[in-house]
């Protein structure tokens, strides 16, 4: 686990110098910044959707994971868990930095928690110990968090929170998780998380709002179809 709470402290350090820093910084810094973040976002999620051996399956991921996550609502039940976290901490709160406390929550945990570097190095902090790849994650979060909370306010910083039961519960199973997950499956889970992340590119460019968290049942659909494929003989 310290590779999960070393990601937590530079959330919460570079998310608090973002809090501390937005209101001093010019507004067309602020978002010219974010305009950066999303362009490198696009880049990461480009990266990532290569991953995929055959975009086929993560075109299929997501359509499913899709129509699962707007029957369930995920996004619904991620506002009302942002709200009761707003409520918690409004009364210590300035109203500019509670202005996005939702879009900030989710924008930054779909960030800090969508990728290769999230999977790989949590399960090998959970088997061996060594958190190499979660320090490198880190700092890269660290960073972002930075970025992310000088626009969005402290709802970034309650990102953490998610770091800590999604992150820290891979490494935590990541005996299992090894047993489980294939190489072809982490790659189509990372190439179908790479789709929610260009999605939070164009978010942060304000080019597009998409329901972003209504697809992430597509990180479990991923895995699912390739491992149906290969029970049926389908080479992936």
């Amino acid at each position: 686990m310290i590779g999960t709470i070393l990601n937590i402290v530079t959330v919460l350090v570079g998310g608090g110098l973002g809090v501390l820093l937005g209101g001093r910084l010019p507004e067309r810094m602020r978002e010219t910044v974010m305009h950066g973040l999303g362009l490198v976002t696009l880049v990461v999620g480009i990266h990532l959707t290569l991953e995929t051996q055959n975009i086929l399956l993560v075109l299929v991921s997501v359509l499913i994971g899709a129509v699962l996550g707007e029957w369930w609502r995920i996004d619904v039940g991620l506002e009302r868990v942002s709200g009761w976290l707003r409520d918690c901490v409004a009364r210590h709160a300035s109203a500019r930095s509670m202005a996005h406390f939702t879009e900030g929550f989710i924008t930054a945990s779909l960030v800090f928690c969508v990728g290769p570097m999230t999977i790989l190095g949590s399960i090998q902090d959970g088997l061996t110990g060594d958190y190499a790849l979660l320090a490198i994650k880190s700092v890269l979060d660290g960073f972002a968090a930075l970025a992310f909370a000088s626009s969005l306010g402290i709802g970034v910083l309650f990102s953490a929170l998610t770091i800590l039961v999604y992150q820290g519960g891979i490494t935590l199973a990541a005996g299992l998780a090894q047993d489980v997950l294939t190489a072809p499956m982490i790659a189509e889970m990372t190439a179908s998380g790479g789709v929610m992340i260009l999605a939070i590119g164009l978010l942060l460019l304000d080019v597009r709002r998409i329901r972003v968290a209504n697809l992430l049942p597509a990180l479990v659909i991923a895995p699912l179809v390739v491992a149906i494929l290969t029970w049926l003989g389908i080479r992936v």
